[in-house]
């Protein structure tokens, strides 16, 4: 029996295997803060707001009552999917064909969806349209935390200093910065930085392609820090220092390759019509942001100005 049946399919294991993997480590939001199970919906989450404080007790005497204060914080869950054409004599072709099309989705795919829960989790936008979506509420968006620092002349030029400063705010607000994540140009500027005796300050990190530590920190290099290039506007976002289990996430549904035959799936036209099918992959990631105050940014000031 052919892979593509007429009645939808489900991707072979070692397939659907590493297109999961994929996703994983195509995001710096899974590199630096690890899933948890989640139940689809609403997940809520208690926060505490208020610190408690011991009470010396003296002999005899009276005891007073805590005041810790707690909060809530809810995750939300949001669908993602993508929706590939091909013409209809693929369902015809041999197993093997088949099969090296659905590991193109799977590859395309992964990556793809990998770049949404960052967009999403940085910026709060719709890859697609590139805009901000409304159903992403700001408290949501790493990105807008009141905490940055901007590149600008003087000290400031140094990527260290830049990051340091940044950490620093995070430091201040009672949090401990645990992981940064790059955008490739600014991980090249980094581990290209030199002393003025022209000996780079930082030889183990390469040209910063495939950082993965930085000062003690857990790092990643990913164009989604940025936005770029399915975001309509720069957000000029050069790094993100945070302490990134602030940031709660995970697969709330993971949806099988839909084949799809017949109708209008994408308002692309009517497949029968043009002798086409279609594949359809889905997921529904889901997150909250704690506190933003766990985050900085790092930010361009030439492109604000």
């Amino acid at each position: 029996m052919a892979i593509l049946a007429t009645t939808g399919i489900t991707l072979p294991k070692n397939i659907a295997k590493g297109m999961f993997s994929k996703a994983l480590e195509g995001s710096a939001v899974a590199a630096l803060s690890g899933a948890e199970p989640q139940e689809f919906g609403e997940v809520t989450h208690m926060t505490l707001t208020g610190r408690p404080r011991a009470e010396l007790v003296g002999e005899g005497v009276a005891k007073s009552p805590t005041n810790a204060t707690f909060g809530t914080k809810v995750v939300t869950p949001h669908k993602f999917q993508l929706t590939m054409r091909f013409n209809q004599e693929v369902k015809w072709a041999d197993d093997a064909y088949q099969l090296g099309v659905l590991s193109t989705l799977a590859s395309e795919g992964g990556l793809a969806l990998s770049r949404a829960l960052d967009l999403g989790v940085f910026h709060g936008i719709n890859p697609l349209a590139g805009t901000a979506a409304a159903s992403i509420v700001v408290g949501d968006r790493i990105g807008t935390t009141t905490n940055s620092v901007e590149i600008t002349t003087g000290t400031l030029t140094t990527p260290d200093l830049v990051i340091e400063q940044a950490a620093g705010l995070v430091i201040a607000d009672g949090y401990i910065p645990n992981g940064i994540a790059f955008d490739p140009t600014y991980a090249w500027t980094t581990a290209t930085s030199r002393y003025s005796d022209g000996r780079k300050k930082y030889p183990e990190l390469g040209f910063g392609s495939n950082i993965s530590s930085f000062e003690g920190l857990n790092a990643y290099s990913s164009s989604t820090v940025s936005g770029l290039p399915e975001a309509s506007a720069n957000s000029n976002i050069k790094a993100i220092v945070g302490q990134w289990d602030l940031l709660r996430w995970g697969v709330q549904v993971n949806v099988p390759v839909e084949v799809i035959e017949f109708g209008d799936p994408d308002g692309l036209g009517d497949l029968k019509r043009q002798n086409q099918l279609a594949l359809r992959l889905e997921v529904v990631y889901g997150w909250g942001v704690m506190d933003l105050d766990g985050f900085a940014t790092v930010k361009d000031a030439v492109a604000n100005s």
